[in-house]
């Protein structure tokens, strides 16, 4: 067995990509850090920018109200909770995420789900709703997909199912929304009643 040895640096650049990896739609500042600022002999720019990916997707029933968030599973075949559950009235629209392909609508355990290719191995899956759409529709950005069902939430809790599966392994849907409204909680003294 022959060792190959590795050469250290300090001067090394080290490159961050923040939320997430580029997607459909997605604005990108190009960036890295460590360069000198100036120094683009290395095809790199200024230390003080950073890659951001700016956030294309709108929230699926218009509400940013989360009720149970993202918890990564340990591997593939592990407990977690493999997306977010948004609050929604049944009945609610529910809208597409981001433009794309509808590549499957129709009954999974029971439950309506309606997926959505956005390209770039970028795929969305609302659960449980009534779909409004076929496989193979081609469907933009905040358009309607389907109502709020019960069956992932309780009917007295209800909640749409916002899935996201990058490359075939899920990821947290939250990098590609806007910001959610999360609840603020306050010290007792700054309660007005």
């Amino acid at each position: 067995m022959t060792s190959i040895p590795v050469r250290r640096t300090l001067g090394a650049v080290l490159t961050l990509v923040l939320a997430v990896p580029p997607a459909a739609g997605c604005a990108l500042v190009s960036t890295a850090v460590g360069a000198p600022a100036g120094d683009t002999s290395r095809g790199v720019e200024p230390a003080d920018s950073v890659e951001r990916a700016a956030p294309p997707w709108v929230w699926p029933t218009g509400s940013r109200q989360v009720l149970r968030g993202w918890e990564q599973p340990a591997d593939d075949y592990s407990a977690g909770h493999r997306g977010l559950d948004v609050a929604a009235p049944i009945g609610t629209t529910a809208v597409a995420v981001a433009d794309g392909t509808v590549t499957f609508a129709g009954q999974v355990g029971g439950r309506g789900v309606v997926s959505i290719d956005h390209g770039g191995g970028l795929v969305s899956t609302l659960d449980s709703v009534v779909p409004a759409v076929a496989a193979g529709s081609q469907v933009t950005r905040g358009e309607a997909v389907g109502t709020v069902a019960a069956g992932h939430c309780t009917a007295s809790e209800a909640c749409l199912h916002l899935g996201v599966r990058l490359q075939d392994r899920y990821v947290d849907p939250l990098p590609y929304l806007p910001a959610a409204d999360w609840p603020v909680l306050l010290p007792e003294s700054a309660w007005p009643g």
